[in-house]
């Protein structure tokens, strides 16, 4: 049973504008709550519809505590279950993705229909009624090719954006794209110390030589270069071109398009494209990043030449999952259109030095001294942003908790 009046009093004691009390990145019974209250509420990014060409195609992941699986049906429409047999609770496919007529659990063979029925169960008796027990289905949605999940009962509204967000990411092209890398890191860390880290380029000047040549690190909130005119003559330029910047943004998501340093047109060491064959040719490729961001685990960055998805998973109080892909255009060729070591380099350094960081983070906030911190209005806007943001989520859960215990 997760306490929800010491959630209650650490909330009420966390200062505007600081970091959280040391219990909300450390204690087990905010850990559940998290799951619980916040991650299962919430739209989660977990992929893209170019990883479901076709019928039967499937995608298997494990998000946090959860296995799950999106299938594209045999109608072409996407479904999403508990990747959980219900015979005994097996794991049905294996993280991945993959094609398949019929998902047949590995351990019984129980086997189930694209569409979640269960078509053969063998040596139960005569009595058995399948019907009662198809695959529990989840929420899914694509917004302009990108897959979100929900596993609450019922899904927060996210019409608004997709009306703000798909006009800015259909140049990129997702439905002519695939993935040419993903990769997985462990992180000895709470999510919400990953997801800090994640929100504010503070700590790029020191960490990150890699992605601070491309990145523009001293820009803050919506890429706001103060008196740098950088800004308006990218805006206006993309308006040349009739591409979309932004910003947009409601309660749990934003995006933007905006400019990288001077004489680079995508993230890697050169400033080059690392793939020949774009995924949006406009301007020569000299298109920015179009970023996007989604709480509470989620940022990624379609560039002309590739796009980079993050993703925090809670695993425990101090552990978390990050899941990182790369896609390109669908026919560009590993070793004659693009390097797959040059194409995944700026990110992996990244990710693997933010590791470090957000571990020595966590850390420094075990330790018996630590006191929540302010935050920096300008280097660390959106972090704050975050962090406000789950204050007054969880907040809202209490409030929806209070209200059921009283009916």
């Amino acid at each position: 049973m997760i306490d929800l009046a010491k959630m209650d009093a650490l909330l009420k004691a966390r200062k505007a504008g600081h970091s959280l009390p040391q219990a909300l990145y450390n204690d087990p019974d905010v850990f559940d709550f998290d799951v619980e209250h916040i991650f299962k509420r919430s739209w989660l990014q977990v992929g893209f519809e170019c990883e479901l060409p076709r019928p039967g195609s499937y995608l298997a992941v494990t998000l946090g505590l959860w296995p799950i699986l999106v299938v594209r049906d045999r109608s072409g429409a996407l479904r999403a279950y508990h990747n959980s047999c219900r015979h005994r609770g097996s794991q049905i496919c294996a993280d991945g993705a993959g094609t398949t007529a019929r998902l047949v659990c590995p351990y019984h063979r129980w086997t189930y229909e694209l569409t979640g029925e269960l078509v053969h169960a063998g040596r139960m008796p005569e009595d058995f009624d399948k019907s009662a027990y198809g695959l529990s289905a989840i929420h899914v949605t694509s917004v302009g090719g990108v897959l979100f999940v929900c596993l609450g009962e019922s899904a927060p509204p996210i019409g608004a954006f997709r009306d703000a967000f798909v006009p800015l990411l259909a140049p990129h092209n997702l439905s002519e794209a695939k993935v040419a890398f993903e990769s997985t890191l462990l992180e000895k860390a709470n999510w919400k110390l990953v997801m800090d880290n994640a929100r504010e380029c503070y700590h790029c000047p020191g960490a990150h030589p890699e992605l601070s040549a491309s990145f523009p690190i001293g820009a803050s909130g919506h890429f706001d270069y103060g008196d740098d005119p950088t800004l308006d003559n990218f805006n206006a330029r993309m308006a040349s071109l009739s591409l979309g910047v932004g910003p947009v943004e409601g309660d749990w998501w934003q995006a933007m398009r905006f400019a990288l340093n001077p004489g680079y047109v995508s993230m890697t060491d050169d400033g080059r494209p690392a793939v020949a064959r774009l995924m949006c040719d406009m301007g020569g490729g000299d298109i920015g990043s179009l970023r996007w961001s989604t709480e509470p685990h989620s940022f990624s960055h379609a560039f002309s030449d590739y796009l980079f998805m993050f993703s925090a998973l809670p695993i425990s109080p101090g552990e978390t999952l990050v899941i990182a892909k790369w896609l390109v255009h669908k026919d560009a060729v590993e070793g004659v259109d693009y390097d797959l070591e040059r194409l995944i380099h700026v990110w992996t350094q990244t990710n693997l030095q933010d590791r470090d960081l957000v571990e020595v983070n966590q850390r420094g906030v075990n330790a018996a001294g630590y006191r929540p911190g302010p935050y920096s209005p300008d280097a660390e806007a959106l972090a704050l942003r975050f962090t406000n943001w789950y204050c007054t989520a969880a907040r809202a859960e209490l409030a929806a908790a209070a209200m059921g215990q009283a009916a």
